[in-house]
């Protein structure tokens, strides 16, 4: 109960963050009309607030479910918030299939009416694929600490005294650092991929244009565009998978169960944070988008155009 009641609470708060219905969104689109820098601030102000309610429900679970079942209740919760992955997986997909949809319309030359709707429904998906995410990130959570918790009792089985996790203990600090850091390398290096891909797709677009103008032959060359995006999201992603398996290993070998078990704590820790903020930006960003696009921001009273003698009436 605990589980799909703290994911069910989850799934709403994600909506009044990325959802361009609430305020929170409608404000990060506001700032778009005063700088790029003001609306990335806002975006990574809203994400950070974003895991306040989540973080405390994930903690009220694990504290109760641990208080009447140790890990065992633990393990049953993250069961719970995992009993709604079919919906999740269901929800994550809808969004996906509504922004390709829009993208067959445009191409396909259809009525600039389908393009809105497909826009609409797309909002619509780029919520609930937070939704999901959500879901996702919070079941990971429950499980994490479910198989740390495995990890404890098999390394107090192999000790003469029963083990527990020491933050104090210097060996266990450092891999509790440690473990911090890897989220954050994890994300860099993931978001470094999609710089360098993008990167490499918009100089083979600018490569593409002349020639496409020209109508030579062959162009334009969408193959060339999908390799180059398809090897990216391959090739990118082994170093990123390296850090996840590696990690665990070199370090228990090198400095033994206590750095790695302060790794692990860290990660946790950390990555919990980074997986919610990071979500709900992200979503919020792609429907504020959406909300400037439909023509629903409207300008303050206050906003100050280029003339700074005039201001913009309210409506306009």
């Amino acid at each position: 109960m605990l589980g799909l009641w703290s994911g069910l609470i989850i799934g709403l708060i994600t909506e009044i963050f990325t959802s361009h219905s609430f305020q929170p969104t409608r404000e990060l689109a506001n700032a778009c009309l005063y700088d790029a820098g003001a609306n990335v601030i806002k975006g990574l102000a809203l994400g950070y607030m974003s895991t306040i309610v989540p973080i405390f429900l994930l903690a009220l679970t694990l504290l109760v479910s641990f208080h009447w079942a140790a890990m065992y209740g633990v393990a049953l919760a993250s069961i719970g918030m995992l009993g709604c992955l079919p919906v999740c997986l269901a929800i994550d997909g809808y969004g996906p299939i509504a922004d390709n949809a829009g993208g067959i319309a445009e191409m396909c030359n259809l009525d600039k009416s389908v393009r809105v709707n497909t826009d609409a429904l797309d909002a619509a998906g780029n919520t609930t694929a937070a939704v999901g995410k959500g879901f996702a990130i919070g079941s990971a959570l429950l499980v994490s600490i479910a198989l740390f918790g495995a990890f404890v009792t098999r390394v107090a089985g192999q000790e003469a005294s029963a083990f527990s996790v020491n933050i104090l203990e210097p060996f266990t600090l450092c891999g509790l650092l440690f473990g911090a850091m890897l989220p954050y390398a994890f994300s860099a290096l993931t978001m470094s991929a999609v710089g360098t891909a993008a990167e490499e797709m918009i100089t083979e677009i600018r490569d593409q244009i002349p020639k496409i103008k020209r109508k030579e032959p062959g162009y334009p060359n969408h193959e060339r565009c999908i390799s180059i995006s398809t090897t990216a999201s391959l090739k990118k992603m082994i170093a990123p998978g390296c850090i996840v398996i590696i990690s665990p290993l070199v370090m228990g070998i090198v400095l033994g169960y206590k750095a790695l078990s302060g790794m692990l704590a860290g990660i946790i820790v950390s990555g919990i944070q980074i997986g919610f903020s990071a979500s709900n930006t992200g979503g919020a960003w792609d429907n504020a988008k959406k909300y400037v696009e439909a023509g629903l921001l409207r300008r303050p009273e206050n906003f100050r155009q280029n003339n700074p003698n005039e201001w913009v009436k309210k409506g306009d």
